[in-house]
């Protein structure tokens, strides 16, 4: 079977987008992210509300998002990592928020959802890529005839690592950790790949 590595965005190769926003804006309220609330619908219900409130939109994020640079050693991660097999980033992120970040990282394949914007730049919805989007693109691929290794750092990220033959944490919280012992969690990049060579052996 070949494999593939699923990985997630935020908080593993780029910056917090959101916390990237809330520091550039003075919102500290936007700092909330999935490693706080598990429920993906309530924390972006309530990011949106923040946002029409102070009568922000999609312009003033992308300008912080121009901003934003890959985490230091995440594109020579993303180097190695692509040299040695199939890797995409399943991302809750947005494809308005993440273009330029690929770029910079390189151009890999990200799946990720859709912001829906009107025409004066308010961002009115979004529009999820599918249900449950990381486990249920993790058990698609496993249906092509893939095996799967996945990693992130959050909560969302728990359906595909638990759903692959094999899964990490990286740079995680300390809850998430103590929680879930049974995932090894890693801080360093370097040690993150050395774990995933090993996983592609078996």
């Amino acid at each position: 079977m070949q494999n593939i590595v699923c990985l997630d965005l935020e908080g593993v190769l780029v910056p917090e987008i959101w916390i990237a926003f809330a520091e550039e804006s003075g919102i500290p309220e936007l700092k909330k992210t999935t490693r706080d609330e598990p429920d993906y619908d309530k924390l972006m219900k309530y990011r949106l509300a923040i946002l029409k409130e102070r009568g922000l939109g999609l312009k003033e994020i992308q300008a912080t998002i121009e901003k934003v640079e890959p985490l230091e050693g995440a594109k020579e991660f993303m180097d190695e990592l692509r040299s040695m097999t199939q890797a995409i980033i399943l991302s809750d992120t947005f494809e308005q928020f993440a273009a330029p970040l690929m770029r910079k990282l390189g151009m890999p394949t990200l799946f990720c959802n859709k912001l829906i914007v009107a025409e004066d730049g308010s961002i009115t919805g979004y529009e999820m890529r599918c249900e449950k989007s990381k486990y249920t693109t993790v058990k698609a691929l496993q249906s092509c005839g893939f095996e799967t290794i996945a990693f992130g750092d959050s909560f969302n990220d728990l359906g595909m690592i638990e759903a692959s033959k094999a899964g990490f944490l990286f740079r995680t919280t300390d809850a998430i950790k103590r929680d879930y012992p049974q995932y090894p969690a890693f801080e360093d990049y370097g040690d993150l790949l050395a774990a995933i060579k090993e996983a592609l052996k078996n």
